[in-house]
């Protein structure tokens, strides 16, 4: 049968953007897997990146489905004539570390922070990850598909295993990334908590650890798939956290999320820090010059800290491609990005104490648990000093669920007329606000107050969510107002 990519999109209810591939575990059928898959190769074929008879680096996360789909994105490489090569259950950005070593295409069976019952596939190319041109290039393909594989509801015929034992190259490139670039017992004299839960990178980030000298103590390991959101941390988290910090008395708690290309990290009392203070702590630590950041992050990136810092829509695609005309303008400058989520991107080599840090331009979550625990170190602070340390300006995240991306689109359209504000319809709204100093339509709409308060929203660009980020002058307001700010759109939402 012949698929157009794009048709496919809507038929099947797996979504495709430069994230790569979403959907429900039931939707995400063999033959779905193995569509996306092709689409994605042919175009790299077509754009002379790969050709015959390479290999296709494929990993995956710990969720249920992930083997079969795994499984699915082998078959489609054998089909092109090209060689699947498992690397087995790591990290996100370990997949595509080791695709640029090698320049070659990976695949990584992965839904990131959404729960169980969905998945995806991560699509890199030999450079790195895919961008705006690859995405549409890839929704328009058409595609053969063998008939004779697949049974009337898309799944396999012939149940077959085609992926071979997994090669723990990858897995040993990426540990072998921090343990060489940083020096020998930089962490000796920190205890520090590893919540494991179900992220595909909880032994290697406790392997990391230990290595450089850290006493660690693993905690919450979880044989079925939590859903842990780094910009949406569950109240069960913040409770544990707070609990194993008195009881364990740690310098820190590290985890990440399912994929483990996203960081979290505590301080000594087990209170979790922002992502986007993380990413900004780790710019520092690695001494960038210039820093590329989503409209979303936190303001006190502005401060004095960087030679230059850019702003761009939400996603890593736009933090990447941002990143490559600033290198491409400063070469010699370093440039570094970060996302509100915590994931740290790195454009330019990066050089400290006589090492370099190859780039790594695709999030990672690793990078950052270590440079923020290493400034503090340095500064002879604690984590919670650290944090004290950056300019007082706090921000807050959360979403509404099971939001439709057409009603978003009706919200964000009733505030902003004709690109125009309107002020009124942001008075009713949000009648607990002063008055509209500023607006951005870069990514959503983020709406600056009166008192330097922020309110942002957004529909999320991968599950029916809204989003809402706050920014204030105290951390207790900056939650009062993204607690305000749910409420009120969730209000409105019931009156549409």
């Amino acid at each position: 049968m012949n698929i157009h990519i794009e048709q496919l999109m809507s038929d099947s209810g797996v979504k495709f953007g430069t994230s790569g591939t979403r959907g429900l575990v039931k939707d995400m059928t063999d033959l779905v897997c193995f569509a996306y898959t092709s689409a994605f190769l042919q175009h790299l074929i077509h754009e002379k990146q790969i050709q015959k008879g390479d290999q296709v680096g494929i990993g995956g996360d710990l969720r249920s489905s992930s083997p079969r789909i795994m499984n699915a994105v082998a078959k489609a490489s054998q089909y092109y004539s090209l060689q699947p090569l498992n690397l087995g259950f790591i990290p996100s950005p370990a997949v595509a570390l080791y695709g640029i070593q090698h320049h070659m295409a990976t695949i990584m069976v992965t839904g990131s922070h959404i729960p169980d019952d969905r998945n995806g596939m991560k699509f890199n190319l030999p450079i790195g990850e895919i961008l705006q041109a690859d995405e549409q290039a890839i929704k328009q393909q058409w595609v053969d598909i063998p008939d004779e594989l697949f049974d009337d509801h898309g799944a396999f015929i012939k149940q077959d295993a085609v992926l071979s034992e997994p090669s723990f190259s990858a897995q040993k490139h990426y540990i072998e990334r921090f343990t060489q670039f940083l020096p020998d017992n930089c962490l000796a004299g920190m205890t520090i908590g590893v919540y494991q839960h179900s992220a595909v990178g909880r032994d290697l980030l406790q392997q990391i650890l230990s290595a450089l000298g850290a006493n660690t103590i693993c905690l919450g390991r979880s044989e079925q798939f939590v859903s842990v959101d780094t910009e949406a941390i569950r109240s069960e988290d913040v409770e544990l956290a707070q609990q194993w910090a008195s009881e364990h008395a740690l310098d820190a708690i590290v985890s990440t999320d399912g994929d483990s290309d996203r960081p979290l990290i505590s301080d000594e009392h087990g209170r979790w820090l922002r992502g986007d203070i993380v990413g900004l702590l780790t710019a520092l630590y690695l001494g960038a010059d210039i820093v590329v950041t989503p409209v979303s992050s936190n303001s006190c990136v502005n401060a004095d800290f960087f030679e230059q810092v850019l702003r761009t829509r939400i996603g890593s695609p736009y933090v990447i491609a941002a990143m490559q005309t600033a290198a491409t303008n400063s070469p010699e400058e370093g440039v570094v990005g970060y996302e509100a989520n915590g994931g740290f991107l790195q454009q330019s080599a990066i050089e400290l104490s006589g090492k370099t840090l190859s780039p790594l331009p695709t999030r990672d979550a690793i990078i950052v648990i270590l440079s923020v625990l290493l400034l503090a170190k340095q500064r002879q602070q604690t984590v919670s000093e650290l944090n004290a340390s950056m300019p007082a300006i706090y921000t807050s995240s959360d979403r509404l669920k099971n939001f439709a991306l057409e009603k978003s689109r009706l919200l964000l359209d009733t505030l902003i007329v004709d690109k125009q504000i309107n002020s009124e319809q942001v008075q009713q709204l949000f009648p607990f606000m002063g008055e509209i100093k500023a607006v951005d339509t870069t990514d959503g709409v983020r709406l600056s107050f009166a008192d330097d308060e922020i309110i942002h929203i957004r529909p999320s660009g991968n599950a029916p969510e809204l989003r809402c980020y706050t920014e204030a002058s105290r951390e207790e307001r900056a939650i009062e107002l993204n607690q305000l700010a749910l409420k009120a759109m969730s209000d409105w939402s019931e009156s549409v």
